[in-house]
């Protein structure tokens, strides 16, 4: 899940790349950066606050040092702001916002048991026009939904499923008003 200040902190670097027309090569740095921040990638150091400030901003500088002009200002602005955590969520928030700008989106399919491809293509192109987004959608499997599909895509999700099924049916039952009874 990507969070709200991960989002706007990435829409803001993406708008200024894509003015400046250097997008492919910061989308091409954020990757990196994105895989520095992980757990045992380069920059993991700089979460920790038991580190100087200025010891995690001179291995960010360090680790930044081949990247673009606009992503180093972009990671002394979040050390400046204090927002050093965004790089934690910057490279899955920028990827989204680059298949946004394609009108393009990725998904998961959860299923009872795996599905082939063909399946997973046929789903993208039918629900894709029913979106408005080109779909890229993978696969997990969930036994617990019995039968049938759920399809999380950004923050929809299409439950199509028969567990959801009998959970819509039982609150529906639970819902309904039971006759008056008359005792004559």
């Amino acid at each position: 899940m990507i969070g709200p200040v991960a989002s706007r902190y990435a829409e803001a670097l993406f708008r200024l790349a894509k003015a400046r027309g250097v997008l492919e090569a910061v989308r091409a740095d954020v990757e990196r950066l994105a895989a520095a921040a992980r757990p045992t990638g380069a920059l993991a150091q700089v979460f920790d606050e038991r580190l100087p400030l200025d010891a995690r901003r001179a291995l960010a500088r360090q680790t930044t040092a081949a990247a673009s002009p606009l992503v180093q200002d972009f990671v002394e602005l979040l050390f400046d702001k204090r927002r050093i955590e965004v790089l934690r969520e910057l490279g899955p928030a920028f990827h989204r916002r680059m298949l946004e700008e394609r009108g393009a989106a990725e998904g998961v399919v959860e299923s009872a048991r795996p599905l082939a491809p063909e399946d997973l293509d046929a789903l993208a192109r039918a629900l894709g026009p029913r979106l408005g987004k080109s779909l890229t959608l993978a696969n997990r499997t969930v036994p617990e939904l019995m039968g049938g599909v759920r399809v999380l895509v950004g923050s929809s999700m299409i439950d199509a499923s028969v567990r959801g099924r009998l959970e819509g049916l039982k609150k529906d039952l639970m819902a309904a008003p039971l006759p008056e009874r008359s005792d004559s």
